[in-house]
């Protein structure tokens, strides 16, 4: 477990700027760590918050010292120095866009995401020997750019306008504090040491594939590699299980649809639509019952018997 102690910006219009009204929330974070310090918490399960610009600020009339009480003693002493005062996220996932489009652009926060709110990512590399895909598209395309790039030179908006451009399959999105991606890439994806960029050899076949695709389309691979007649049988029977179980959870939304609406109309509206999720209490409850009594999705070689006496249920 970690812990995070952070020190929030203070918002325009709340009638204070400038680091010396921000003392006393990063006096607490500092205050804050010396007693989980002190209580045994190791300091690899403390994450540290706050933009560190006031232990040493010219207003400061004891430099390098932080207090949180009158005559108290300094708090600042011994606090980590990794202090995130900006925040970059990668997302690679389906639908990921989904996990940022109501991110603040006011917040020391950028992401950028593999797809938009509506559509797949996509897998990619296919590697017969290990017979699955090395890597997701839009994560190969930025790790590999950084890989290639002068990242003292690479700002996070070049990146992400290559990446972009490269990652051709979905629709890959900036949100958040878009001022940060002026800065560096180093400046988050490295310490400031040396790195000399490194030549990748080009790639003949990227093997595309919609991620929600991938475990059908490894056991047709499999199957066609394979000379072995029980071996075939085998990867026949987890495709048709595989079939089947899908086909079960489309049967069991189909049927929870129409109880509710108890119209075909309707029913064929709110599965050919992506809705937008307004009520997360609800949709985290409505996840768990039909995980518990229609279909875990964890375990997608269940036996189907019993998945289809669950549909005959409702």
């Amino acid at each position: 477990m970690q812990g995070c102690l952070a020190a929030p910006r203070i918002r325009a219009g709340e009638g204070t700027s400038g680091s010396c009204f921000r003392e006393p929330l990063e006096a607490d974070v500092c205050h804050a760590y010396q007693i989980v310090h002190r209580n045994g918490i190791p300091d690899e399960q403390i994450i540290v918050m706050m933009y560190d610009d006031i232990a040493e600020n010219e207003e400061n009339p004891t430099k390098g010292i932080i207090i949180n009480r009158p005559n108290g003693t300094d708090v600042y002493e011994g606090v980590p120095k990794d202090y995130v005062q900006e925040l970059v996220f990668y997302i690679e996932a389906c639908e990921s866009g989904s996990m940022m489009n109501h991110l603040a652009d006011d917040i020391n926060v950028y992401a950028t995401t593999a797809a938009n709110p509506r559509e797949s990512s996509y897998a990619c590399y296919y590697d017969d020997k290990r017979q699955t895909y090395l890597g997701d598209w839009y994560s190969v395309n930025w790790m590999e750019d950084s890989d290639v790039e002068d990242l003292k030179k690479e700002t996070l908006h070049k990146q992400f306008l290559i990446v972009k451009k490269h990652t051709n399959t979905s629709h890959v999105m900036q949100y958040g504090n878009k001022s940060i991606s002026s800065m560096k890439v180093v400046q988050f994806q490295g310490m400031g040491r040396k790195s000399t960029p490194i030549s990748l050899p080009p790639v003949a076949h990227y093997d595309l594939t919609p991620s929600p695709d991938v475990p059908l389309e490894i056991m047709k691979r499999k199957l066609l590699a394979t000379n072995d007649i029980y071996e075939a049988k085998k990867i026949a029977g987890e495709m048709k299980t595989h079939l089947e179980a899908k086909q079960i959870i489309q049967e069991s939304m189909r049927k929870i649809i129409f109880f509710v609406t108890a119209s075909k109309e309707r029913t064929e509206q709110i599965l050919s639509d992506r809705l937008t999720i307004s009520d997360y209490d609800c949709y985290q409850s409505a996840v768990n019952y039909f995980k518990a009594h229609c279909f875990n999705w964890h375990s997608p070689l269940m036996p189907v018997r019993k998945s289809r006496a669950a549909i005959l249920q409702l």
